[in-house]
């Protein structure tokens, strides 16, 4: 018996191979066996193992082969539901770096205001008109990369029919924790990255926008001028410190940088600084010349710091009284030093000071732009029902359309520590 095609689910074997057919066939060449539940039985075949009101349709009905139900008694239905549920919440509650960081923007690009201004009143006349002001130098086309990434979710029904609850919870909570993970990653590559990037826009008659990182002094761009501050188009805030080690000069040049032009905290920002452990473990024993050091101020350990790393003349009381807190929007502080608030975590790669302005979680003052789509079903990451809509725990995708870009190209400094050379980016963050 030879198989002429198998498909969509097809059998088909000559006509001439049975020597009594039950039934007339319209083409008198070939019989599709598991078109014919009579001639499939008698030839011993399973019939109709798809689904559905035609073995064709691939729907599958109450007695196929699918589990409803996990080992442990939990409805698959009720799964799907939960994974949606924790998907919403993972959405609206993002890693408190990632917001501290990020504003979401829904459009490619953004016109957006640098800190700074050149606007100025001039006196008025009897007879004239006063000029409209020009903000070209204030404000900068801001554009935004975005791409598209998915994972595939697949359960054979009898993976199902064995698994538990929590066996099937863990292959979601381990895609959410990547897909975390890639939007912190992609904001650390953009928060290090020293070079412009090209996004292309869909449907645009100019199809390119340009993806800017904080002032490189590669680009050609003069920063705004702020107060008595004044720049040229080298003006960058990718630097090598000049030293092997960190120094509390070191630290007054990331509050010089995002300080000279308008991000300071009397204008509403918070200025943080992170750092690795290698470069904590220094900055923690930095003090002031009256604490018989040589930086401009001392380092503030955060409350809760154990009493022996105190300087013996730093003015803090019993209760705690000018030392920072000891958590920042869910993150541990290391202290204070100067107005830099300081963040250390082993994320931050070692050899590097990372300084930025923040205005809060998801604030318009933030650095960083998160683009997300313009229409709001395809924001955050999204579960999406497989081919069988019906059973959709079996199989399911995973998707997440986003892109960034700096929105504020002063607001953040990046120091490499080195004795001589030009700055790299952190090889993880490459």
């Amino acid at each position: 018996m030879s198989v002429a095609t198998l498909s969509r689910p097809r059998l088909v074997i000559p006509a001439t191979a049975i020597a009594a057919r039950p039934l007339a066939y319209t083409n008198p060449r070939t019989i599709n066996i598991l078109g014919d539940r009579h001639l499939s039985q008698r030839l011993g075949l399973l019939p109709g193992v798809f689904g559905g009101s035609s073995p064709l349709s691939g729907i599958h009905a109450v007695g196929d082969s699918v589990i409803t139900q996990t080992s442990d008694g939990i409805d698959v239905n009720r799964l799907w539901a939960e994974f949606q549920a924790a998907l919403a919440i993972l959405n609206a509650q993002r890693q408190p770096l990632i917001d501290l960081l990020t504003y979401t923007v829904p459009r490619p690009v953004e016109s957006v205001p640098q800190a700074g201004s050149s606007t100025r009143f001039e006196k008025s006349s009897e007879f004239g008109v006063p000029r409209a002001i020009r903000t070209d130098v204030d404000f900068f086309q801001m554009g935004f990369s975005f791409d598209d990434y998915d994972v595939g979710v697949r359960f054979t029904w009898k993976y199902l029919r064995d698994a538990n609850a929590e066996q099937v919870r863990s292959v979601n909570a381990a895609i959410m924790e990547a897909d975390n993970r890639l939007i912190f990653e992609e904001v650390m590559r953009t928060l290090y990255r020293n070079t412009n990037r090209t996004a292309e826009i869909q449907g645009a008659i100019n199809n390119q926008a340009t993806v800017y990182t904080f002032y490189n002094g590669t680009d050609g761009v003069v920063p705004p001028n702020y107060r008595t501050n004044t720049f040229t188009n080298t003006h960058t805030h990718y630097l090598v410190s000049g030293g092997a080690t960190v120094d509390s000069g070191d630290l007054d040049d990331v509050m010089t940088q995002l300080e000279h032009h308008g991000y300071t905290t009397t204008n509403g920002y918070t200025e943080v600084l992170c750092v690795n452990p290698v470069e904590g473990n220094v900055i923690r024993q930095f003090r002031s010349v009256a604490n018989g050091g040589t930086a401009t101020y001392d380092f503030i350990p955060a409350q809760g710091t154990p009493t022996f790393l105190l300087p013996v003349t730093l003015r803090v009381n019993e209760s705690g009284a000018g030392q920072p807190a000891s958590t920042y929007r869910g993150m541990k502080v290391l202290g204070q030093y100067g107005n830099l608030l300081i963040i250390q975590d082993d994320y931050f790669p070692a050899g590097y000071l990372t300084g930025f302005a923040t205005g809060g979680p998801e604030n318009i003052q933030n650095p960083i732009g998160i683009r997300e789509h313009e229409q709001a079903q395809y924001r955050g990451l999204m579960l999406l029902k497989g081919r069988d809509p019906n059973y959709p725990l079996q199989e399911s995708y995973y998707g997440r359309s986003f892109g960034t870009g700096i929105r504020h190209r002063g607001a953040g400094v990046v120091i490499q520590i080195k004795a001589s050379g030009s700055y790299a980016v952190p090889t993880q963050y490459v």
